[in-house]
């Protein structure tokens, strides 16, 4: 079996998007498919290439 690849998000998409919390700008990481907030200490989950951003299901990263 092969792996499959994450789906690519729009760059121009990716330009507009802000924390929903902060309206501060997002990093894409590419390898967990998440957007993160590194204000809010945040991070948006992207399924199936869409990104989910409401801050109930962001996952709250580690100091």
């Amino acid at each position: 079996m092969s792996a499959q690849k994450a789906p690519e998000i729009d760059r121009k998409l990716l330009e507009l998007l802000v924390c929903p919390v902060t309206k501060t700008t997002l990093r894409y990481d590419r390898e967990r498919q998440e957007l993160i907030s590194q204000v809010a200490k945040l991070a948006y989950p992207i399924k199936d290439g869409i990104p989910i951003m409401l801050p109930e299901e962001a996952r709250k990263l580690e100091d």
